[in-house]
């Protein structure tokens, strides 16, 4: 599944960014399945509201989001949920996570929606990510950094094409944002997916295929 964008400029930035040079706002691209997206997003320029816009949560934008035939302001519900089913996954800035439930809850929540990954392998990435103790431990209870990496564990327990991940390391020290990216490289590779990652700061987590200026 490709991603095709098309004079898209987010409406409540619109004086903010129709006059400024970007690789993405008011601007034609397209993206290949299997290729590595860094979108490098200086503060206030719509990092969140592209990720958002690209999983079908925002259509306050001018201009086409487009996944192979399907625009994203269009799209009806039952094909919306088939999506972020079968092709597009997320990882939020926000984690939201239900905070009422535990960890494990979390998890079986997203990974019964398919059943693609059994109970086993989400036990081996729980503990893989240090948070074999946690398991148990309401959302509410878990430290920021806890909180991300459960969101990143839930990110990959379903298919996908295209992985979008909204500064996923940002509460992460560095072994455990090397241990996650690992995990990450792994699963997108095993389901020969495309990953765009959008962030503040220029990085290496991943040998990206293309870098973008917001």
């Amino acid at each position: 599944m490709d991603l095709s964008l098309q004079g898209v400029i987010p409406i409540p930035l619109l004086e903010k960014v129709k006059n400024r040079q970007s690789g993405i706002w008011n601007n034609t691209r397209s993206f290949n399945q299997g290729q590595y997206i860094f979108v490098q997003a200086p503060s206030g320029t719509g990092k969140t509201t592209l990720i958002h816009a690209l999983y079908g949560l925002r259509k306050d934008y001018e201009g086409v989001v487009q996944w192979d035939t399907t625009s994203m302001k269009n799209v009806d519900a039952e094909i919306l949920s088939a999506l972020r089913t079968k092709n597009i996954s997320i990882i939020f800035q926000d984690m939201r996570l239900f905070p009422e439930l535990t960890t494990w809850e979390n998890l079986e929540l997203k990974r019964r929606q398919t059943n693609t990954v059994t109970e086993e392998q989400t036990s081996v990435w729980l503990e893989r990510l240090g948070l074999k103790d946690k398991r148990n431990s309401l959302a509410s209870t878990l430290s920021y950094g806890e909180q991300q990496r459960v969101a990143i564990i839930r990110s990959l327990l379903q298919p996908f094409d295209w992985l979008l991940m909204d500064e996923p390391f940002s509460h992460l020290d560095h072994a455990n944002t090397n241990k996650a990216i690992q995990l990450i490289a792994e699963v997108v590779a095993q389901q020969n997916a495309g990953m765009l990652l959008a962030d503040l700061d220029e990085n290496s987590f991943f040998p990206y295929t293309q870098t973008v200026i917001l």
